[in-house]
């Protein structure tokens, strides 16, 4: 996982990793969220879940605490991070601002 991981957060493309559970109520509704947020930027962004329990070392790497947590990537540099459920047209700006 972890190398193909940063050579996902390389990309030109900003990447949204949404570290997430399966037992968190809200990483279930935000998931509707981002595939909304995918559907209207297309190719303009890159969205990967991440589990935490199956990606503890990488979680721990990045500080993730509580989940939902969005942490935007361009180039391998960290742009933005947040955690919690926003609406989609927040998550949006934030991605076309980058």
């Amino acid at each position: 996982m972890k190398s193909s991981f940063n050579d996902i957060i390389k990309s030109e493309t900003p990447v949204l990793i949404d570290f997430y559970a399966d037992w968190c109520g809200p990483c279930k509704s935000l998931a509707p969220i981002l595939k909304q947020v995918k559907k209207e930027l297309g190719d303009k962004v890159k969205i990967v879940k991440i589990d935490v329990d199956k990606n503890q070392p990488l979680a721990a790497k990045y500080q993730v605490r509580g989940v939902p947590t969005m942490i935007i990537f361009k180039n391998g540099e960290q742009m933005w991070r947040q955690s919690g459920v926003l609406p989609k047209e927040e998550i949006k700006n934030k991605i076309t601002s980058i």
